[in-house]
C-alpha cells in the first residue's frame, strides 16, 4: 500500500485546521514531521490536494474529492481499533446540537449512551443551527441535532421529534394578569425578546408571525436562552421560547404561559449527517438512542 493511515491523518487534520502548524499541534507531531507526511502522500499519487496561499492550507478540488474518502477509511480504521482492544465497541464521537436541544436534552442523552457504551469518549458542542451545519458539512462533527430547517446538497437531514414554542412573561405582567387569549393587536404591541437570527428559534418564531413580523416590536435580540429567560423575568418584555427549556420555571411560577390561539408554533427537530460520512458503531449507536428519545 502507497500510503499510511498516518498520511491521512495529517491530510484531514490539515484540512480542518487550515494551517500546518495548527494540525502538527492537534495531533502532537512536529511540524516538519507533518509537512514530510503530506509531501509523502503528494508525491506518491503526483498530485496536489492543497493551494497554497500563504502560510494558509486551502482544500482544492482534488482534495475535496478525496477528503470524504480519507474520512470514511479513518472512521473504519477506528471501528476495527476499537473491535481490536475489546472495549468502547463504540469509538470517540462528536455530537453537535442546538442550545435548546445541547442544554435540556443532549445532556441526558450523552449519560445514557456512555452507560450503553462504557469507556467510550463522546464531546457535545452546543451552538445556532448555523454553526452546527457549518461543523458537520467541515467534518467538524459526526453528527447534528438541530431545530431549524436547513436543506444542503450534502447533508442528510431525517426529522427527529416534535417540538413546541410558546409565548411566555413575567406573572405581574398585564397580559398575564388579564388571562386572555393573545390576540394580532396584543402581539403588535408588546415588546419581544427573541433569539437572535440564524437560530432555529428564531426561524420557528418567525415563521409563525410572518404576517406580523414587520409590525412586531423586537426590543433585544440575545444568543443565549437562560439570557432570554432573566430578561422576561426582569420585566423587560415578552419572549418565545422552546416549551422544553421553560418546564422548571412554569412550575415555580417564575414565568407564565401565554395562550396565542391562531399562532401555530409547532416544529420539528432534526439529526443531520454528512452523506459521504462514515456510519461508524458510535454514530449508529447514538442513533439507536435518537430513536428511543424521539417520543
Amino acid at each position: 500500500m502507497r500510503y499510511t493511515l498516518r498520511q491521512l491523518e495529517v491530510f484531514l487534520a490539515i484540512a480542518q485546521a487550515g494551517n500546518l502548524t495548527r494540525a502538527a499541534n492537534q495531533l502532537n507531531m512536529s511540524q516538519s514531521a507533518a509537512s514530510s507526511a503530506l509531501k509523502d502522500i503528494e508525491s506518491q499519487f503526483d498530485i496536489l490536494v492543497f493551494d497554497r496561499i500563504g502560510k494558509r492550507l486551502q482544500l482544492n478540488e482534488q482534495g475535496r474529492q478525496l477528503r470524504p474518502m480519507a474520512e470514511a477509511l479513518m472512521a473504519m480504521a477506528e471501528d476495527l481499533e476499537q473491535s481490536l482492544l475489546q472495549h468502547a465497541i463504540a469509538g470517540p464521537l462528536n455530537i453537535g446540537a442546538t442550545l435548546s436541544i445541547g442544554n435540556y436534552l443532549a445532556v441526558q442523552m450523552v449519560a445514557d449512551y456512555m452507560a450503553e457504551n462504557p469507556g467510550s469518549q463522546v464531546s457535545l458542542d452546543v451552538e445556532n443551527t448555523e454553526h452546527i451545519v457549518e461543523k458537520v458539512l467541515n467534518y467538524q462533527l459526526d453528527m447534528g441535532m438541530i431545530e431549524g430547517e436547513f436543506h444542503h446538497p450534502d447533508l442528510i437531514v431525517e426529522p427527529w421529534r416534535t417540538d413546541e414554542l410558546t409565548v411566555f412573561c413575567h406573572p405581574d405582567h398585564p397580559l398575564a394578569r388579564s388571562q386572555q387569549d393573545l390576540s394580532a393587536d396584543d402581539l403588535v404591541s408588546i415588546q419581544w425578546i427573541l433569539r437572535e437570527a440564524g437560530s432555529g428559534t428564531r426561524q420557528a418564531f418567525d415563521r409563525a408571525m410572518h404576517g406580523l413580523l414587520p409590525k412586531l416590536n423586537i426590543i433585544l435580540e440575545l444568543q443565549h436562552t437562560e439570557a432570554i429567560k432573566r430578561a422576561v423575568e426582569a420585566q423587560l418584555g415578552v419572549g418565545c421560547l422552546s416549551l422544553i427549556t421553560l418546564e422548571d420555571e412554569f412550575k415555580r411560577g417564575d414565568l407564565v404561559r401565554l395562550n396565542t390561539p391562531g399562532i401555530n408554533l409547532n416544529r420539528q427537530l432534526y439529526l443531520i449527517l454528512h452523506k459521504q460520512k462514515h456510519r461508524s458503531a458510535g454514530i449508529q449507536s447514538w442513533l439507536n438512542l435518537c430513536d428511543k428519545w424521539s417520543a
